[in-house]
């Protein structure tokens, strides 16, 4: 045993927040280390980066499954053959049952392109435009019942330009969610960050829990 917590990475898409927390993994002082990494879609292409950097993977179909009820046991144990002490939703394209946020629950962090609370749910970015903010960015949650609406870890703010487009300004915040990931997940995984209640908590002496 290395004393680092073991983390399940769920994705559904190309893996870029996975392949930020794959790198953050080989510092020798970072707290945690990648067990396992679960997709629902075969074709995700985060497998074949998970598998490059030689990390366990698994396809679990949601389509094999009537509900999320079924799925979701699935993926918890799958995690629990892993011997997984965290979850980390990078990318994965699924709502969970309630059950599954229960068990996991203070152990469960997923990344969301927006300053949350504002914008929860799908295209931030470009709902983010169309209300004509300056400032705009991501945020690091423990995951809860209500989507996008967990207590906050960390968050990391970007500009938001005036000849910004959809894909221009998810470009930047997508540059920033791979710095902050690695950082939110260092902070639950040594201790410096911990859920209490309905807030998170830090250590006197952690790093701050904002990127700029």
């Amino acid at each position: 045993m290395n004393g680092r917590k073991r983390v399940g990475v769920l994705i559904s898409g190309r893996g870029s927040n996975l392949v930020s927390l794959i790198e953050a993994t080989r510092a020798p002082d970072y707290a945690a280390e990648i067990a396992i990494v679960l997709s629902n879609r075969a074709n995700a292409a985060g497998l074949l980066r998970a598998q490059d950097a030689g990390i366990e993977t698994r396809v679990i179909d949601h389509k094999s499954f009537h509900g999320r009820e079924p799925f979701d046991a699935a993926l918890t144990q799958a995690l629990r053959n892993a011997n997984v002490d965290l979850v980390c939703n990078a990318g994965f394209m699924r709502l969970h049952s309630p059950g599954f946020v229960r068990e996991w629950h203070g152990r469960q962090l997923n990344i969301h392109p927006s300053l949350l609370p504002a914008f929860r749910g799908l295209r931030p970015q470009a709902r983010a435009l169309e209300a004509g903010v300056r400032i705009s960015g991501a945020t690091v949650h423990f995951v809860a019942e209500e989507m996008d609406a967990g207590p906050i870890i960390a968050q990391g703010a970007v500009p938001v330009l005036t000849s910004d487009d959809e894909d221009a300004l998810s470009a930047r915040i997508l540059a920033m969610e791979h710095r902050l990931y690695p950082l939110a997940l260092q902070l639950v995984a040594s201790g410096a960050a911990w859920l209490d209640g309905a807030h998170v908590n830090f250590a006197k002496d952690s790093p701050p829990p904002f990127l700029m």
